[in-house]
């Protein structure tokens, strides 16, 4: 399907913007918003200065208050034995664009068109302390290394000027921007006020007289990087994070060992009950790491903690695993010892449903009138569009740059694409939006 005129418009909008995308993208990246409290002045910086774009092409925004986090996740700092952590609770900012209680849109192309909720994260997984620190772009122009350049601070950058373009051409559809600062850490601040605005796109929906994607309802559209060939993931596992704690009985080692019972033994037994659960050629996965035990060396351990995370294809695979994991409550393995098990469903498993193979292939044939190809792809990595789609929205979540290098300070971001990719996400925009 070649680009309509108001598609090409929107589109020459963007080819314009092409040295204020890179400007925008060298100043993103210079923002220090590795996920942690030290970085709280740069994630405010960012979500501010997104709103005040958003704001000023109709939306409407509000700063929902996060959410704690359980207080025994491994936070990676020396508060993780004591079950605290320092860092403050960011909030999640929700900017809604058109009317969304009678349907009317503003700027929008057509009545009956579908709700959208573009997601987004303003975190990273680098240190600001670090050397990595800067977007520098290669002597060709081609490519640029920095921190989070692909994933995702390049995806934020496309989605304001696809966003800007869309409204100047006014072909701008009804538009929910939810942009959240801890998805590197699994989103638990930020988890239920993602889930609640996904099912309220599902809800708001609309016919979908113009657009593609297939059926009626809201679509979601997640900006995380592509895949390193420019591919589509449509399919993804589910996580959740899990520890197991053993208690035992302190006693002298010299003078009274036999009086003592050992956390650690029992911690020991349970680990490897759990080495023995994994199936990874069914995407079946328990991985445990770090662990912590015993005080001293003269001392029986009464008290030791092993952290762990478990991925899984399918919501069924994640209840048998819950149960094992609980399974072992019931049996310490050590005489006198007990073993307790906690778990969080970070997020679930997001399986390809006809929904989202219809917007995923909507996508396709979009990229194709920019001469990338968009091969599918699934992946044992997890994002918020598992949140999104898990509410009931279908969702594509590989709507940013084209980039590889993820967490590392390799990270790198296709330069030679970056225009096309914008392109790309407004015309889908425009025709799930009903244009």
């Amino acid at each position: 399907m070649a680009l309509s005129e108001s598609e090409s418009r929107v589109c020459r909008s963007i080819e314009q913007r092409r040295s204020a995308l890179l400007d925008d993208l060298r100043l993103h990246v210079g923002l220090p918003t590795g996920s942690g409290g030290a970085n709280s002045p740069a994630l405010d910086e960012t979500r501010e200065r997104l709103c005040t774009r958003l704001k000023a092409v109709g939306a409407v925004c509000q700063l929902v208050p996060g959410d704690p986090r359980p207080d025994w996740l491994y936070t990676g700092d020396s508060n993780a034995a004591a079950g605290s952590d320092p860092r403050p609770v960011p909030p999640t900012a929700v900017c809604r664009i058109g009317d969304w209680n009678s349907g009317a849109m503003k700027n929008a192309a057509a009545a009956d068109a579908r709700a959208i909720m573009l997601a987004g994260h303003l975190d990273t997984v680098h240190d600001p302390r670090g050397a990595f620190r800067e977007l520098a772009v290669s002597a060709d122009g081609n490519r640029a290394t920095g921190p989070g350049c692909a994933d995702m601070k390049g995806g934020l950058v496309i989605a304001m000027a696809a966003m800007e373009a869309l409204a100047e051409c006014g072909a701008l559809p009804r538009v929910s921007v939810v942009l959240n600062s801890d998805e590197e850490t699994g989103s638990y601040h930020s988890a239920k006020a993602i889930v609640e605005e996904a099912a309220r796109v599902a809800a708001a929906g609309g016919s979908g007289g113009g657009g593609g994607g297939g059926g009626g309802g809201g679509m979601g559209l997640a900006l995380e990087p592509a895949m390193s060939d420019g591919g589509l993931v449509v399919e993804r596992a589910g996580s959740a994070q899990f520890i197991i704690e053993a208690f035992g009985r302190s006693a002298h080692v010299g003078r009274d060992f036999t009086s003592g019972v050992s956390a650690v033994n029992a911690l020991a037994v349970a680990i490897n009950r759990v080495a023995a659960m994994p199936r990874p050629h069914e995407g079946f996965v328990l991985n445990i790491g770090p662990i912590r035990g015993g005080k001293t060396t003269n001392s029986v351990p009464d008290s030791a903690a092993a952290w762990g995370n478990a991925r899984f294809p399918s919501h069924a695979a994640w209840l048998e695993i819950e149960r094992r994991l609980m399974d072992l409550q019931r049996e310490p393995g050590v005489e006198g010892a007990t073993i307790k098990v906690r778990t969080a469903l970070a997020r679930p498993a997001k399986p390809l449903t006809p929904e989202t193979q219809n917007l995923a292939i909507l996508a396709r044939e979009v990229s194709q009138e920019f001469g990338m190809p968009l091969p599918f792809g699934k992946t044992g990595g997890v994002c918020d569009g598992n949140l999104m789609q898990a509410a009931g929205l279908p969702t594509i979540d590989t709507m940013g740059v084209k980039g590889g290098g993820l967490h590392t300070t390799d990270e790198w971001i296709d330069l030679t694409t970056l225009v096309a990719r914008c392109q790309m996400l407004a015309v889908v925009m425009m025709r799930v939006g009903g244009e």
